[in-house]
């Protein structure tokens, strides 16, 4: 992890303070005894290999520190620093778990230097002033300053750069050694004892204490990291359970996920600078990520309803907060998750729900999380409205401190918000399980109850207004039966949608109507008139996104929505829409639902529900009338195409090539039949099957269609057989149709199987050169085509199929 700037401070000021002790001992260089010094140097280097790391940080400990006690009994202040600093340096460099970096070591060497220095002072001036020569106490305390010096620095480094509270990292990784420290000064003062009374050389003997040392380390943090992964494996449970309950909200609510995590980054950056306990922090943590899961009890229709909630559907929002937290009891985090959970729906003046709590009441996470998910969601794209930029909804913010939100927490997200936003875009995308959520489960084909028969879930069911006039009565009344009558007349869906139009707009004034037809999940627009007519034509709405689809999907109308949130509406920032309100109700037939009925209104809370009521009274009529007139054009399309390639049929081709040479003979213009046969279709169709080769044939088909100009007539005869109707096209344009056209067929059988074998015979006719009836022109077109044919068949040495035609 990098240091932050107050841990290079901290390091700078221990550093420069070492630098000072060291020169103290500069300048009162002596050594009484060279060879005691070098002896107890080694011996303390060779002490410095044994070391132990620490639980819970990257750091290592030995057992050096009895050495540096004989030498503040035994030497000069001088030769402590630099027998001290000497193991200092041989634990930094001999086998590191990592490299450390040049800060680490001056760090190290500067925190040892102090600690000694410490401990040297304590140790004299105790021993001199407090203690009057009695050396075990004074060696005691010298030990417990030596203690918290060098682990107190400790700490504090590894707080200011993990933001960690400097009590808690120094209890959990330091004071465990506290009796260590105790032992080594009892170690240290028998061993100088021996050296009074024997002769320094004696000290030799201290190396088995320093490993029954070293070996009563290696055991205790071999047990406190046995300890350690129980706790880890404890907190790594309880983060799965956080991450599939966050998946759990996902599910429910598609546009959380992102969210989720943005709120999450917003509240631990604002907790780290209002300083925050370690528990408080991380239950905001988890309660950022968890804060929806009530959600779950909220049906989903109203989740995302694209338009302002019903004051019912918010007396059912409103119960996501309680659900949330009686939810996570559940799961018993060892932080306070629930009390945030529960109460970040709360507000600072006491206007909140669910308890109305007020001030400092409310838990400082639950005031965090409040402002930055409302932050958050207003500069979020959501079904009932388009993002604000972000300056916009942190104004939008800042206008509620005092009332909504805790003036403090705002100040700070206000002066730090641009900067949260930067580090919250640059987090990793998350890997996260795709839940299966549109898999459709083949087995189980009925409940062991049976079914419910379908009851169509959209009734007129809200009432009229008192004021209602009884002139605006008679109209609707009269509206209502002629549409009625009117709806029966035609049979074709272009005619029925525009006497709707024209029959709504006398009861329900609005400025754009939008008729959307369900299709392969898709609404898409079959009728449109009035403002923004070109975006509402344009638009494909798949089926529960915006508005449109969200009525489609949940069968349900939605009075005075937001236009902007149908996709695809304004997703040019440039572009501007009048439309501020939306109606919308379900079209439903005896099959499902059709489509969507929608009106748009200028100013906000266009409708009324009067105008809601009229539409649902119109909705299950239209809905028949629109499933009639769609059965009827697909009769009719039926009729006149064919129904593997989608092309004119054989009696349409007739119909066309008849008017075709009616108009050239009245215009005095010729026109270019062209007669065309796949050669080797047969042996496709017998060698692959006859899906492969009704493959072929639409793949011919759709390039045959592609190639020809717009106006031109495209027919399939029947088997492999097709027709081209090109009117005015000049005769070396219809050379080059012909030889596109044999390109064309290489090109599908390419694509279909891979095969060079299909070709294609084109025989062309001219009107007026060589027919002047359909009859003539089909039969000499046709006559050619066998004729090259016949050369093609003749030039690979096979023999063509019989053909019969008759076009009488």
């Amino acid at each position: 992890m990098p240091l932050r700037p107050k841990a290079k401070i901290f390091i700078a000021a221990m550093a420069v303070a070492a630098l000072g002790c060291f020169g103290v001992a500069a300048l009162h260089w002596h050594s009484d005894d060279a060879l005691h010094f070098l002896c107890y140097l080694a011996v303390a280097m060779l002490a410095s290999a044994l070391k132990v790391t620490l639980p819970g940080i990257d750091g290592t400990m030995s057992v050096n520190f009895l050495f540096i006690l004989l030498g503040v009994m035994e030497m000069s202040f001088a030769e402590t620093l630099l027998l001290g600093s000497a193991a200092v340096l041989v634990q930094c460099y001999w086998k590191p778990a990592k490299k450390l970096k040049p800060v680490h070591i001056i760090f190290n060497l500067s925190q040892l230097t102090v600690a000694t220095s410490a401990a040297y002072a304590v140790y004299h001036f105790s021993a001199r002033t407090i203690f009057h020569g009695r050396q075990p106490l004074a060696l005691m305390t010298s030990a417990i300053a030596y203690f918290v010096f060098n682990t107190i620095a400790m700490s504090t480094v590894i707080s200011l750069t993990e933001q960690k509270q400097t009590r808690r990292v120094w209890k959990e990784c330091y004071f465990w050694s506290f009796p260590y420290y105790l032992v080594g000064a009892g170690i240290a003062e028998a061993v100088g004892q021996l050296d009074r009374l024997i002769g320094w050389q004696t000290s030799l003997l201290v190396m088995p204490a320093v490993y029954v040392i070293y070996r009563s380390y290696r055991l205790y943090l071999g047990k406190l990291e046995t300890e350690k992964k129980h706790v880890e494996d404890m907190a790594g449970l309880h983060l799965r359970t956080i991450e599939a309950l966050a998946l759990a909200i996902e599910a429910k609510d598609h546009t959380t996920h992102d969210h989720l995590q943005r709120v999450r980054v917003y509240a631990m950056e604002l907790a780290n600078e209002l300083g925050l306990s370690y528990e408080d922090k991380e239950a905001l943590r988890a309660a950022a990520l968890l804060h929806d899961i009530g959600k779950l009890a909220v049906p989903e229709h109203i989740i995302s309803k694209p338009g302002k909630l019903t004051p019912e559907e918010f007396e059912k929002m409103k119960i996501h907060p309680i659900v949330g937290a009686e939810i996570l009891e559940q799961v018993q985090f060892p932080y306070p998750v629930v009390p945030i959970v529960r109460s970040h729906h709360e507000k600072w003046d006491g206007t909140g729900y669910p308890d109305g709590l007020k001030g400092e009441e409310i838990p400082i996470g639950a005031r965090i999380l409040s402002a930055v998910d409302c932050l958050d969601a207003l500069a979020s794209d959501r079904q009932y409205r388009r993002a604000l930029p972000l300056d916009k909804a942190m104004e939008h913010v800042a206008i509620e401190a005092g009332k909504s939100f805790d003036p403090k927490v705002i100040a700070v997200l206000h002066r730090r918000y641009v900067e949260l936003e930067r580090m919250a875009t640059q987090q990793p995308a998350e890997t996260r399980a795709k839940l299966s959520t549109d898999v459709k489960v083949e087995r189980g084909a009925a409940p062991a109850t049976g079914f419910a028969e379908r009851v169509s879930t959209i009734r007129p069911a809200l009432q009229p207004d008192f004021l209602t006039s009884i002139a605006a009565a008679r109209l609707e009344a009269r509206t209502l039966f002629e549409l009625t009558h009117n709806l029966g007349n035609s049979l074709r869906l272009d005619e029925t949608l525009l006497i709707l139009a024209e029959g709504v707009r006398k009861v329900v004034p609005h400025e754009a109507v939008a008729i959307y037809l369900l299709r392969d999940k898709k609404l898409v627009a079959e009728f449109v008139s009035g403002e923004n007519s070109r975006l509402f034509s344009a638009l494909e709405i798949p089926l529960g996104q915006g508005l449109s689809g969200w009525v489609a999907q949940n069968r349900k109308p939605i009075l005075n929505g937001n236009p902007s949130v149908e996709p695809g509406y304004l997703n040019d920032p440039t572009k501007f829409s009048t439309l501020r309100s939306a109606v919308a109700v379900p079209l439903e037939g005896a099959t499902g639902v059709l489509g969507v009925l929608a009106l748009y209104g200028a100013i906000p809370d266009s409708f009324s529900t009067d105008h809601l009521r009229v539409l649902l009274a119109i909705s299950s009529k239209l809905g028949v009338a629109i499933e009639n007139a769609l059965k009827y054009r697909l009769a009719e399309t039926s009729a006149t195409t064919d129904f593997l390639t989608g092309l004119l049929n054989a009696r349409s081709l007739f119909q066309e090539l008849d008017n075709e040479i009616s108009r050239c003979r009245r215009e005095k213009t010729s026109l270019q039949l062209f007669v065309c046969d796949l050669n080797g279709f047969k042996e496709i169709n017998d060698r692959y099957g006859h899906l492969e080769g009704n493959k072929l044939l639409r793949a011919f088909a759709e390039r045959l269609k592609e190639t020809c100009r717009g106006y031109d007539c495209v027919a399939r005869m029947g088997g492999d057989e097709f027709v081209v109707v090109a009117p005015g096209l000049p005769t070396q344009n219809a050379t080059e149709l012909a030889h596109r056209i044999h390109e064309i067929a290489h090109e599908a059988g390419q694509l279909v199987n891979g095969s060079n074998s299909l070709s294609v015979s084109v025989g062309t006719a001219c009107f007026p050169a060589d027919g002047s009836t359909a009859e003539e022109l089909l039969t000499e077109a046709d006559r050619r085509m066998y004729v090259a044919k016949e050369q093609h068949y003749a030039g690979s040495n096979s023999k063509p199929r019989d053909k019969e035609h008759s076009y009488a």
